[in-house]
């Protein structure tokens, strides 16, 4: 393969692990000055990254970043990313997968806070006035990768050549191929009641073992455990995969602790339909018990475009803009409705769930 007919390079959505994180979600002031201000950092992320990199090269600093589907088409027009639509909420009552503004998302990862807040503090400094942060939350690597609740967290996650397989769009979508999309959400804990369970209840909750990190055995991992839920194969059989890059955070002080969830996937289709299996259950009521101690409150979905047109998008014509976006809202409506129908069947027709026998 020659250079001229590469693939586009991705972002740094599967760099190694690190100790640190941080996460911004903003929206885009509704002005066009704002607007052309955001197209134009475009062509500075990568610039930025690399010389505040550079100050400390064993600390591996990226950056993610990645637009909503109202922002897309408002800020760049046609063509949009075939699979960006607004975050679906699943669920109902107490127990819902909420939807929350955000056009933009940083996703900022090192093994110092220092290169964090020096590269987040560069590129919001560079979006003063043009945007209005709505969310940020300062992740942290617990112990040995573990989540707030005591378990390791991101066990299964795809590594190498198979993460790019699960994370990066292809031929599927040719104008938009090096791309990724990412869903987030931000989980609050009820600490207090979790760690009133015993290790047994929690490692049924969750479907491994808390100290070794083994999955339990299928006769006895409960069909509503979270690992049970989260687990999707194909149609052939084969598990289909996301990558997620999880960090807890919280505030002690505040009697706060919660947990960042990110996940990358070249469709937004296996995460959503993880989200339906938890909030509504497979089937419905059979749903993820880990709810009743994490609450979600945030809820976005974004489109993370390649290197090469990350840095074009500085200079995109939006002209066609309100076009799109009128298109876009009829292209929602019509997954919306088909998102409906195949939910009341129970299922978003991904493939069959690996399954487990309930526990008593």
């Amino acid at each position: 393969m020659t250079p001229s007919s590469a693939p586009p390079a991705p972002q740094a959505v599967s760099s190694p692990v690190t100790r640190n994180a941080f996460f911004i979600v903003a929206t885009v002031n509704d002005d066009a000055a704002s607007r052309a201000s955001v197209r134009a950092w475009c062509a500075d992320v990568a610039n930025l990254t690399r010389a505040i990199g550079k100050r400390v090269p064993s600390g591996n600093l990226t950056c993610v970043v990645g637009f909503g589907s109202q922002a897309w088409d408002v800020l760049f027009g046609a063509p949009r990313p075939a699979e960006l639509h607004p975050f679906r909420e699943f669920g109902t009552g107490e127990r819902v997968a909420v939807a929350t503004p955000g056009d933009l998302l940083l996703h900022i990862r090192a093994d110092q806070t220092d290169l964090c807040f020096e590269l987040a503090t560069q590129l919001m400094t560079r979006l003063e006035g043009a945007v209005t942060t709505v969310d940020e939350v300062h992740g942290f690597r617990n112990f040995d990768m573990r989540a707030i609740i005591g378990f390791v967290d991101g066990t299964e996650n795809p590594v190498g050549d198979e993460a790019v397989h699960f994370t990066v769009i292809g031929d599927a979508d040719p104008d938009f191929a090096g791309g990724s999309y990412v869903l987030v959400q931000k989980y609050l804990h009820d600490m207090k009641g979790w760690n009133a369970l015993s290790v047994e209840a929690q490692e049924h909750i969750i479907g491994r073992t808390k100290l070794q990190d083994i999955e339990l055995d299928d006769a006895v991992k409960p069909d509503w455990s979270h690992s049970s839920l989260t687990t999707l194969e194909d149609a052939d059989g084969d598990e289909i995969k996301i990558l997620r890059d999880n960090m807890p955070f919280g505030r002690p002080g505040h009697g706060e602790f919660g947990t960042w969830f990110i996940g990358y996937a070249r469709s937004p289709q296996p995460i959503e339909q993880m989200l339906e299996n938890m909030f509504v259950g497979l089937p419905p009521g059979n749903y993820d018990r880990l709810l009743d101690f994490s609450r979600a409150v945030t809820g976005g979905l974004f489109f993370v475009p390649s290197e090469p047109l990350l840095e074009a998008l500085a200079v995109r014509d939006p002209h066609a803009a309100q076009t799109v976006a009128v298109a876009s809202a009829l292209d929602t409506a019509n997954a919306r409705a088909k998102h409906d129908t195949l939910a009341s069947a129970g299922s978003l027709a991904i493939g069959s769930l690996k399954g487990a026998p309930r526990y008593e």
